[in-house]
């Protein structure tokens, strides 16, 4: 523990006003370098809360609470002797006295004043902008005053087409609202991305349902007669109903108290300081984070810039030699799903640079880098796929090892360049966040013993902010204890050393049904004998399941045993919601459905009163049931023909289909009577992580198959089959397999490929990223599961047949079952009581959840050294 000096005259006091990230990063460094073992700290925060991550401010919408997002550990305070004071910001400062006065009169003398005063939004100058329904998207606080007058709306409008305008956009949609976007600009997010990444933005936004306005401004805010906002007028004449806006356009420094103490300010704004962050007017008073001009004549917005200048000064402080004189504006971002990231010279200003694009519009995708004339990487731009983002950003400066354009292609789309740890030079900076460069990292491995991500993490500070370079850190971890021959731990888990491939080849050769077998008899020495771990018993449980009738197993995943190993889904067959109800999914094999089965759901929906979607998988999705509630809808579901859709489950999901040659003038083969039939095939398959597929009935490719795990597209020929695909958050084209196949080629290469994926993924490993990860990659799955190369194509074919002829339906199986239906309860010791919590609301004539809202008093904060 640090000694905290008695408060004395003679003391030095160090007065922080502000605290947000950039204040919380300073109290680390001033304790880093001994300073509150020598001095009095005092911290004053306007918020009613202290210092929480405001990056990740939007994930309060996805469940997570202020105490989730907060960075301040009160053990850490009381232990420096820090005096930390919520609700009370400086509202004057007395230089000359050396003197800060806080709102609530109290008075504190200072030997060194650092300002963190952070930024305030910015709202145009625009009519009725401080109308009710009104807000900007800053603080905690402006979350839960939009959220709670959501309630009563239909529509909301966001200006500001950056990032925080299409977080703000984002969450607006997630609250039930009509979304709108409204940019001056003629693109989103224009300081990032350039025209093409724009477009790539633009198309996949407007693909989730919001609406998106771009190269107009806002002219006015409309009102009705209560006051409220009711609509707003745009620059190009036009109006927009809408019954909430969302200011978020751009932010300004909050340099106010600075300019009432005779500080120095910019002409825009932003308190001028010096290389060492000291304003230019007082030696004894710093600036950091979005309040500081730096003294490149720039106002940083980002945490990160904020970070090094909050380091700079306490090293200053402290009489060490440190200086600021500019930073990275590299970002990497995750916007409504959608991976953003640009770095260096992202739109090309260096004279004579050349640009290297990929652009495919119909995933999404927009990737372009920036070469000098002699080869070097000055920068980039990835909108849709961002994987690379911290391979490349670490290269910017140098010349590749390897051709731009290979650095450019997805997966799929060419011979990507796989470019490992080993390449980068060990100055590249793989924290941008945190200013950690790769020798940095090498050294914490050789030099501090840390073997894992946490250690390092812990030692370097690498991976602790936006977390957008962990990927790169656990391969550099990885790569440094292989070179200095240390054996590096593959195991599955702490309970197994063996890696999931080879436990599968275990349950396999030698018939193992039960996880407490296997791990009594192949677990570590300490885990022998003893429960598991949520890694390994779910993996285990998967395995057992997609084996079951081979090795003897049940097939049912909550018999016996098998019931504690399954994920929290496959506990109740059901996927569970976020206000505690669950989804109910019946299989619709091909997409196709008769008009009684839709009867069927249509009066089941409304007789349990559940909200329906039909998905992009072509199914029919009921949203809203009581876990008590599940047996009775599935009872009726069974009854009319329908089976479970293993929505809940690590297994197939769905085989979309188009209409084929059957409707379709351009069909040339029957692509719904295959769909149909590859569902029936694989349905209840359990897999390292979930399946999808689609069948295509010509070249045009509406069900979108070359982005399945496995896909088909017909020819005048026959088949061609895809494999490896995906989509979602991190997009893959499917690489073609093989061609021009009859229907019992093409199911006998889908047996096998999917077995030996099985086989030999890792747990909770898709297809695509399998098929990258695997030595040989595609030339060797398509050695082993086309060419026989390893001579165990009959053994998958036979382990897929004995999967087909043993499925059982899971949700027939329960019903008929009443020891099996006794689980399904809210309250064990109360069965017949349903759970309290679930509740709903009505919107757009169907039901929603009715999520209470969070509200929170300002408490004292316990473990503050003072109040």
């Amino acid at each position: 523990m640090t000694a905290t000096p008695e408060a004395t005259e003679a003391t030095p006091t160090i007065v922080l006003v502000g605290h947000g990230m950039v204040g919380q990063r300073f109290l680390e460094a001033l304790a880093q370098r001994g300073l509150t073992a020598t001095h009095r700290v005092v911290v004053l925060c306007e918020e009613p809360r202290p210092a929480y991550d405001r990056v990740a401010l939007t994930s309060y919408f996805s469940g997570k609470t202020p105490e989730d997002l907060s960075m301040t550990d009160m053990e850490f305070i009381q232990t420096h002797g820090i005096e930390l004071y919520v609700g009370d910001p400086a509202v004057s400062v007395d230089r000359e006295a050396k003197k800060v006065t806080a709102r609530s009169g109290e008075v504190f003398g200072y030997e060194t004043l650092v300002l963190a005063t952070g930024s305030y939004p910015f709202v145009p100058p625009v009519p009725n902008k401080d109308a009710e329904g009104c807000f900007v998207y800053r603080t905690i606080d402006d979350l839960l005053a939009i959220e709670e007058y959501a309630k009563t709306r239909t529509t909301g409008a966001v200006v500001g087409g950056g990032l925080l305008g299409l977080e703000a956009a984002g969450a607006l949609k997630g609250l039930g609202l009509t979304s709108h976007i409204v940019e001056f600009a003629p693109r989103l997010m224009p300081v990032q991305v350039d025209e093409g990444g724009g477009a790539a933005l633009l198309r996949t936004i407007e693909d989730m349902g919001l609406t998106v306005h771009t190269g107009v401004g806002t002219q006015e805010i409309v009102v009705g007669e209560s006051g409220a906002v009711t609509g707003m007028k745009l620059s190009d004449g036009s109006e927009l109903a809408t019954d909430l806006v969302v200011f978020s356009a751009g932010v300004r420094p909050r340099d106010q108290l600075a300019r009432d103490c005779g500080l120095t300010v910019g002409e825009r704004g932003g308190i001028t300081v010096d290389e060492q962050c000291r304003t230019v007017a007082d030696p004894h008073v710093f600036a950091i984070g979005e309040c500081a001009l730096a003294s490149d004549g720039r106002v940083y917005g980002l945490v990160a810039p904020g970070y090094e200048q909050a380091e700079t000064a306490a090293a200053t402080i402290a009489a060490d030699e440190a200086s600021f004189t500019g930073a990275d504006l590299s970002t990497k971002l995750k916007l409504l799903g959608v991976d953003v990231a640009s770095f260096g010279d992202a739109h090309g200003a260096t004279e004579d640079c050349l640009d290297v694009v990929y652009s495919d519009s119909r995933a999404g995708l927009y990737k372009k880098l920036v070469i000098g004339r002699d080869g070097t990487l000055l920068g980039g731009i990835l909108v849709g796929d961002a994987e690379a983002y911290g391979t490349l950003k670490a290269f910017t400066g140098s010349v590749p090892p390897v051709s731009p354009e290979s650095l450019v292609l997805p997966a799929g789309a060419g011979a990507p360049a796989q470019l490992g740890p080993s390449a980068l030079p060990d100055e590249a900076i793989i924290c941008s966040c945190n200013n950690v460069t790769k020798g940095t990292i090498r050294g914490a491995v050789t030099e501090h013993s840390c073997t894992t991500v946490p250690e390092v993490k812990k030692c370097t500070k690498a991976g602790t902010t936006c977390g957008s370079c962990v990927k790169v850190l656990g391969q550099l971890i990885t790569a440094e204890l292989e070179t200095s021959g240390v054996e590096v731990d593959k195991g599955l888990c702490g309970c197994f050393a063996q890696t999931r491939e080879e436990l599968y080849e275990i349950v396999l050769a030698l018939r193992i049904n039960t996880y407490q077998d296997l791990l009594d008899r192949y677990g570590r020495d300490g885990a022998r004998g003893g429960d598991g771990c949520e890694i390994c018993k779910p993996a285990v449980g998967s395995i057992i399941a997609s084996l079951a009738p081979t090795i003897g197993a049940s097939g049912y995943v909550l018999d016996g045993e098998q019931a504690a190993l399954q994920d929290s889904n496959d506990h109740f067959l059901a996927n569970i919601q976020k206000n505690g109800s669950y989804s109910v999914v019946p299989r619709i094999a091909g997409g196709e459905i008769t008009p009684e089965g839709l009867i069927v759901i249509g009066e089941i929906a409304r007789d349990f009163g559940l909200y329906t979607k039909i998905t992009g998988g072509q199914r029919i999705d009921m949203f809203g049931a009581r876990v008590e509630q599940l047996p009775l809808i599935w009872a009726r579901l069974v009854d009319a023909g329908f089976e479970s859709g293993h929505a809940y489950g690590k297994s197939l999901r769905t085989v979309k289909s188009c209409v084929g040659r059957t409707w379709c003038r351009y069909g040339v083969q029957d692509s719904v009577r295959m769909a149909i039939d590859l569902e029936l095939r694989y349905r209840g398959l359990r897999s390292p992580h979930k399946l999808k597929s689609a069948v295509s009935g010509c070249q045009r490719e509406c069900a979108e198959a070359q982005s399945k795990d496995f896909g088909v597209i017909a020819t005048a020929g026959g088949w061609n089959l895809y494999v490896g695909g995906n989509g979602g958050a991190t997009p893959r084209h499917a690489d073609l397999l093989a061609q021009d196949l009859s229907d019992a080629e093409l199911i006998r290469l889908i047996d096998r490929f999917l077995m030996f994926y099985i086989r030999t993924a890792d747990r909770l490993e898709r297809t695509s990223v399998w098929l990258d990860r695997i030595p040989g990659g595609l030339d060797h799955v398509r050695d082993v599961v086309v060419e026989d190369s390893l001579g165990i194509c009959e053994e998958l074919e036979t382990l897929m047949a004995t999967h087909v002829a043993n499925y059982r339906d899971e949700w027939s199986e329960t019903i008929n079952d009443p020891e099996k239906l006794a689980r399904f309860v809210s309250f064990v010791n109360a069965p017949d009581t349903p759970d309290p919590v679930v509740g709903f609301v009505p919107e757009r004539d169907q039901i929603k959840p009715d999520l209470p809202l969070l509200t929170i008093g300002h408490r004292p904060l316990e473990g503050s050294a003072q109040r």
